[in-house]
């Protein structure tokens, strides 16, 4: 068991099987070899050359914070890139540039329109850069491939104006829109908050007197009124009272001058008013008495009082002078007085003037208070209305509130977004600028000569392998003793030497010299190829 293991082993890596078969299969291994190579080689060169050139744009921010002036542009670059991208590479743009630079002159004359904006579409490249964070979009290349170089520089610088000035209108474009819809806003807004005013000032003038802020004046006028009201009754009160005493008065004058004018005789004219006349003078002066304790005199019942006072005694002094002067006359019989001397009688005279104008008080008192309970009624249904009014007007202020909160705010808005135009219209706000210049390329970037290279000599090498392996496997001749074991199951006995003549001999050493000089010239050349495409690079 041992010894077939060592067997398998020793067949399992027999070399001088191997290499026997490399030198009897070298043609078959050189010339697939150096066929494949070569053609690939050689038609790498017959391959147009394209020059790629490039440019890189940096993405600049605002020259001023934008906690002073935000922007009223959307913040996300990506997407506003896209679209900058989008009309860049649309049809029309791309025939514009076609046709100013006169490119793919060869296509023309049987390519159509279309097919040429895909062709060019395809020669752009667009080639993101990012923050550390991939998050930020700092700067990103353009690029752009021709077969001439100086027409790729021409395209990419073109390409580089493109989209810093389409950026540059998108923004100023978007920035203006987005001002001129706030100033819609804010017009509409200003509508609303005029209508609101109005409803409100119509309001206040429907309900003048009625308003929640009226209603602590309206509490003290109505205070005040009543307080009015009831003088004015008190003050009737006491003008009736006056009257029924001036009326008193009078009467009785006039039945002491009658009395008097009767009697013959000076003990007969009893002075019959004159007990009544000082019992009214203690009841007025007990009334200022107590009026005095709580008022001053220049209260208006203290004055009054004082006045009837000052009446009634002139009165009294009247009555008893007349008294004294009908007493010092004879005693004769005298005629009965009529009653038109009683009417032309002074004291009279004054007394029907003071009721007459204690009348005119009297009305006067009564159209005052009847004028004051109308308007205490009215301040009164003031009041009661006053928490319907305070709902309503709530209501009314819900709403003038709120479009007042929404002016301002779009106001606010409006001014920032004019800020943030304005900072657009000077090219001070996010703006992209050229880092570096599109360069004019020295090399082309396809086809990769060097890289097609190394694939035709992969191909080459697996391609003369498989003829070469095929070749060994399909010829039926024996050249070892362990092929020779495979097919005789008998054990070789004896091994008969191979008989060389010289001449033999000389043509197997010059064959071997042709195979290792054709190997040498083929891997020579391959060296030499590579140099002629590294240095053309």
């Amino acid at each position: 068991m041992p010894e077939d293991f060592e067997e398998n082993s020793t067949e399992s890596i027999d070399w001088e099987r191997y290499l026997g078969a490399a030198r009897r299969r070298t043609w078959h291994f050189l010339l697939p070899l150096f066929l494949v190579w070569s053609s690939v080689w050689v038609a790498s060169w017959f391959m147009p050359s394209v020059y790629r050139s490039g440019t890189l744009i940096l993405v600049e921010q605002p020259s001023v914070p934008s906690s002073l002036v935000p922007s009223n542009i959307s913040d996300n670059l990506q997407q506003r890139l896209d679209s900058i991208r989008q009309q860049i590479l649309s049809r029309t743009r791309l025939l514009h540039i076609i046709d100013q630079f006169n490119l793919y002159p060869e296509s023309r004359a049987h390519e159509s329109q279309d097919q040429l904006v895909e062709r060019m579409s395809k020669d752009i490249e667009i080639d993101l850069v990012r923050s550390p964070d991939q998050q930020n979009l700092t700067s990103f290349n353009v690029y752009y491939s021709s077969r001439d170089p100086h027409i790729a520089q021409q395209v990419t610088s073109e390409l580089t104006n493109l989209f810093i000035t389409a950026n540059l209108e998108n923004r100023q474009r978007q920035s203006e829109n987005t001002t001129n819809f706030l100033q819609q806003q804010v017009e509409q807004a200003a509508k609303d908050l005029a209508a609101q005013e109005q409803k409100v000032s119509q309001f206040k003038e429907q309900h003048i007197g009625e308003l929640p802020g009226q209603l602590q004046s309206n509490l003290e006028i109505l205070h005040g009124m009543q307080s009015q009201l009831q003088n004015e009754q008190n003050a009737l009160n006491n003008a009736r009272e006056r009257n029924v005493y001036l009326q008193s008065l009078v009467s009785q004058y006039q039945n002491a001058r009658a009395a008097r004018s009767t009697a013959g005789a000076a003990g007969d004219a009893v002075p019959m008013g004159l007990p009544a006349i000082d019992q009214e003078l203690d009841r007025l002066r007990s009334q200022l008495a107590d009026l005095k304790s709580r008022y001053t005199d220049e209260y208006p019942d203290v004055r009054k009082l004082k006045e009837q006072i000052s009446n009634t005694v002139k009165m009294k002094q009247q009555i008893e002078a007349e008294m004294k002067s009908a007493a010092s006359r004879p005693t004769t019989a005298t005629a009965p007085v009529d009653d038109a001397d009683l009417k032309t009688d002074t004291p009279t005279l004054e007394l029907q003037s003071q009721l007459k104008a204690n009348q005119v008080e009297i009305a006067n008192r009564e159209r005052s208070i009847s004028y004051l309970q109308t308007q205490v009624a009215q301040y009164q249904a003031r009041l009661n209305q006053s928490p319907i009014r305070e709902q309503e007007l709530t209501e009314l202020m819900r709403g003038y509130d709120q479009s007042k909160a929404d002016y301002d705010s779009l106001l606010k808005r409006k001014n920032e977004s004019e800020l943030a135009t304005n900072l657009e219209q000077q090219q001070q706000g996010e703006h992209f600028s050229v880092l570096d210049p599109p360069n004019l390329p020295t090399k082309p970037t396809s086809p990769n000569r060097l890289k097609l290279f190394g694939m035709g000599l992969a191909a080459g090498l697996v391609l003369g392998g498989v003829v070469a392996g095929g070749a060994e496997f399909l010829d039926g001749r024996v050249y070892t003793e362990a092929e020779l074991k495979k097919l005789i199951p008998a054990e070789v006995i004896v091994e008969i030497p191979a008989v060389i003549s010289p001449a033999e001999q000389k043509r197997q050493t010059r064959q071997l010299r042709i195979r290792i000089a054709a190997a040498a010239a083929v891997a020579l050349v391959m060296i030499i190829a590579l140099a002629i495409t590294y240095v053309r690079l």
